[in-house]
């Protein structure tokens, strides 16, 4: 599994490479953002190439998605925290149940029901 696990990373990175040799000239344009909200007067961004545009989209969504991952793992965290408790509470619920001393005392026979 781990060597069929390289060989996709190694696939992708060269499809990703290829696709970037043969679109050396289309992402190497310089593009110019525009914002122009309601209230305030329109902005300009200073020229950047479309490399540097798809590097910061790509570096925006590792960051989101890893710190969706933070996130998942405390809650995660607490979850395993709560669980563990309730293990707890429950085995030693077992073990004061284990522990009752046994009576010596005859259990008297169920009586039949009258009808």
């Amino acid at each position: 599994m781990a060597h069929l696990k390289a060989i996709v990373f190694i696939l992708i990175g060269l499809a990703v490479i290829i696709l970037v040799v043969q679109n050396n000239a289309a992402l190497s344009k310089t593009v110019q953002f525009r914002m122009n909200p309601y209230f305030f007067q329109e902005r300009m961004t200073s020229e950047i190439t479309l490399y540097e545009v798809i590097i910061v989209t790509y570096l925006l969504g590792v960051l989101s998605i890893g710190l969706y991952g933070i996130a998942e793992r405390f809650r995660l965290k607490k979850k395993i925290k709560v669980l563990t408790r309730t293990l707890e509470e429950k085995e030693k619920e077992v073990n004061n149940l284990r522990n009752l001393p046994i009576t010596s005392d005859p259990v008297p026979p169920s009586k039949p029901d009258a009808a």
